[in-house]
């Protein structure tokens, strides 16, 4: 009989910063027989849902956290049996009993990954610190031993993996399982994906109810009897009933894309100082074209927009105002002048605003940047956009004008040295060949980074781009 070895895989980081993500749906169970890079699990970050591939061919051995969980980054979420080729048998002392062997994730950082990271590194001693579960019961720390008496290996798991151990490791103690129904008190959410939908829709905060099904599964009926006593959430203070004159507000938890983007909101308005020009410019020739682009049978498979035309202006000045195309790196005492333009389109989708970015934006056509610009749009409102497409923007365009909006006060993504808000086209009395005549204007909104752009350098920038949109001939001047 040919031996196993356990492999132990935590929850890898999935983006730029991310530090948690909740578990939508499981596709494998204990028991499955899994292949390399088979689909186990789906996952949501703060940006797009995410399925896992398995880094390993074998057996599941266990499922570390069920649907709905939220796992930090580093933890463990899944454990496999797969075939031992080291050749070494059961009575190896270096091996614990049964013929498995556990194997901490950082084994991982040894073989070729087939994803994005396989989390951090277990800490001697230790499974990666982890955010606290209401109401869960805190494992019972071993009595101390003399020091010529070394710490035993609990059967089953390797000593630098620092996951729970069986039950009689010692006299009295007594480690809490992940899933040990007993330590999930009201904090561990164990719901079926309907059921945290239901309660979802009625801001319903299933951290507040305790689940009659199996194991402590939150069933359909616990969501109606919790909607039928009044809904309670997180957000809502321990004590006496709110007033009657605060019985028709609703409380929703701040998480996922919402909370992403308020937290890099505060970051970018309160580090890097800005500063916002506006200029209104006379686009009736720039409205002429897109008309006639719309009309080419060149473009008859994409959909060419005023921002597709902006898009492209904007990276073709890029190139000349390379500033506002940079990036304050603190920590080094740099300032980076980039040579690509990862172009970023702000869309807003059901899960909130998002950000996809057009990499290496320079390189494509016209054509070519509305079709990148239109199938990145979509996978964000399908919520079906990777953190790769929301990640590594150099520069940011957000229409404004789709909502009927002149102008505004864009925030820069961090990290990133401008963007450009793009208002509505309006027809409006203008001075055009020294009469005033009814033309198609647009009000264009430049926000930058004042430690990086200069007022001078911003309002040339602006100006430029403005200038090729009153006069599209005039991007004859940057090719």
């Amino acid at each position: 009989m040919s031996n196993t070895m356990e492999k132990l895989f935590n929850l890898p980081d999935l983006g730029e910063g991310l530090t948690e993500s909740e578990i939508l749906s499981w596709h494998v169970a204990e028991g499955d027989t899994v292949a390399l890079n088979q689909v186990i699990a789906e996952v949501e970050t703060a940006k797009a849902v995410v399925e896992l591939p398995s880094p390993f061919s074998g057996v599941v051995k266990k499922l570390y956290e069920p649907v709905g969980a939220v796992v930090n980054v580093g933890s463990p979420l899944i454990s496999f049996d797969v075939p031992d080729h080291s050749g070494a048998t059961a009575g190896d002392p270096k091996e614990p009993a049964g013929g498995a062997a556990r194997e901490p994730s950082g084994g991982a950082a040894q073989r070729q990954p087939t994803l994005v990271g396989y989390g951090a590194a277990a800490e001697p001693g230790g499974r990666p610190a982890r955010r606290a579960r209401v109401g869960a019961t805190a494992p019972v720390a071993p009595a101390p031993v003399a020091a010529a008496a070394p710490d035993p290996v609990p059967a089953g798991r390797d000593s630098q993996a620092g996951a729970p151990v069986s039950a009689d490791s010692g006299p009295g103690l007594r480690l809490v399982e992940p899933h040990d129904p007993a330590s999930q008190g009201i904090g561990y959410l164990r719901a079926t994906p309907p059921v945290r939908k239901l309660a979802r829709d009625h801001n319903i905060d299933l951290r507040s109810l305790r689940g009659t099904g199996t194991n402590g599964l939150i069933t359909r009926q616990d969501v109606v009897q919790a909607l039928e006593a009044t809904a309670l959430t997180e957000a809502l203070p321990q004590g006496p009933v709110p007033p009657a004159a605060a019985a028709g507000e609703t409380r929703t938890p701040i998480r996922g894309v919402r909370k992403a983007t308020a937290a890099a909101m505060v970051a970018s308005a309160f580090t890097a100082p800005h500063v916002t020009e506006f200029l209104s410019v006379d686009v009736t020739e720039t409205m002429a074209l897109l008309e006639r682009l719309r009309a080419s049978r060149r473009f008859a498979d994409v959909k060419i927009t005023v921002t597709t035309l902006v898009a492209k202006v904007v990276t073709l000045a890029l190139a000349k105002h390379r500033m506002l195309n940079s990036h304050w790196d603190e920590e080094h005492g740099e300032i980076v002048e980039f040579g690509h333009v990862n172009l970023g389109i702000a869309a807003a989708t059901g899960r909130g605003l998002m950000v996809p970015v057009i990499h290496n934006a320079q390189d494509l056509d016209l054509a070519q940047l509305a079709a990148a610009s239109g199938e990145l749009t979509r996978a964000a409102r399908e919520g079906t956009i990777t953190p790769a497409q929301l990640g590594g923007g150099t520069f940011t365009i957000s229409n404004v004008g789709v909502f009927g909006i002149d102008g505004g006060t864009p925030i820069l993504s961090p990290g990133q040295a401008g963007i450009l808000a793009v208002g509505q086209v309006r027809k409006m009395p203008w001075e055009h060949l020294d009469e005033i005549a009814l033309r198609q204007v647009m009000v264009l909104s430049l926000s930058f980074d004042h430690r990086l752009v200069d007022g001078e350098q911003g309002a040339r920038f602006l100006s430029e781009v403005g200038a090729i949109l009153e006069d599209p001939a005039l991007v004859m001047g940057l090719i």
